[in-house]
């Protein structure tokens, strides 16, 4: 069953769903682009291992960080009881973990020329730690973002979520849910923007390539739908509960309850 939404679905940025949805959403987008970009380009997958996703609200915010675990084996022979010479015992080196299931593999996408493998476009997908200032997750993106805009190539960045903070802009932001933000690497530091109303369908975005080479359209609209019917989210979201946090503006909220209600009437009747 498709979103009742005709854009981007809130539902979708509650953690359980959000991971699965972004690596998906990286998926798709790679295998639109090879369709379009091949031979002389091709689009990857590049993975980052980074913190856990945490649950962004403009009041509240949850901080996951990863357990440190420390492992100290008890040598052969060595006596159990705390009786053992006690003023004579050797501290073993222990061995020091980050705990895995502590640990999320977050997904963006390259565009590479094909033959030299240069970087020609990264196109990164913002998650909740990358908009969470203080959390771990928020410096190393940012650390990563620099490091891009620093280089000749092009940056798109696909903002998805209400909630968090967004990267600064050097131009008034429009009021809106979710925006792309692009950065072509021959306009900087002046990037495009997209800006996207919570009642408005996804936009077709311009996805820069190697002048003289043309823009490709890169429908997000299609994508999301796709990546919402393979994905099962309909079954995944309560669309009888209230939309995750942040908070809706009371305009968008209004708009909402009046969507879902006649979703509901039409679903669970």
């Amino acid at each position: 069953m498709p979103s009742p939404f005709p854009g981007m679905d809130p539902y979708i940025e509650q953690p359980a769903i959000w991971v699965d949805f972004h690596n998906s959403l990286a998926d798709e987008i790679r295998a639109q682009l090879n369709v379009a970009i091949r031979p002389n380009y091709f689009a990857r997958l590049t993975p980052r291992t980074t913190y856990d996703v945490v649950e962004i609200s403009q009041v509240r915010a949850q901080i996951v960080r990863p357990h440190l675990g420390v492992f100290q084996p008890q040598p052969a022979g060595t006596p159990a009881s705390a009786s053992a010479a006690v003023a004579e015992a050797v501290i073993d080196t222990p061995i020091e973990t980050i705990d895995p299931l502590d640990l999320t593999e977050l997904l963006s996408v390259e565009i590479r020329r094909t033959g030299s493998n240069v970087l020609v476009t990264a196109i990164e997908i913002l998650s909740p730690i990358n908009k969470l200032v203080g959390h771990p997750g928020y410096e190393e993106y940012h650390r990563k973002r620099r490091d891009l805009l620093n280089t000749t190539a092009h940056v798109m960045e696909i903002d998805l979520l209400r909630g968090g903070t967004r990267p600064v802009l050097n131009l008034a932001e429009p009021g809106a849910s979710y925006y792309v933000i692009l950065s072509r690497a021959e306009q900087r530091p002046y990037p495009s923007i997209w800006p996207i109303p919570l009642s408005s369908r996804l936009p077709v975005v311009a996805v820069p390539l190697l002048a003289p080479d043309p823009d490709v359209p890169l429908d997000l609209g299609a994508v999301v739908a796709t990546v919402y019917e393979r994905g099962g989210y309909d079954v995944q979201s309560d669309y009888g509960a209230s939309v995750p946090p942040p908070p809706l503006e009371p305009q968008d909220a209004a708009w909402v309850e009046q969507l879902l209600a006649a979703f509901r009437r039409a679903t669970y009747r």
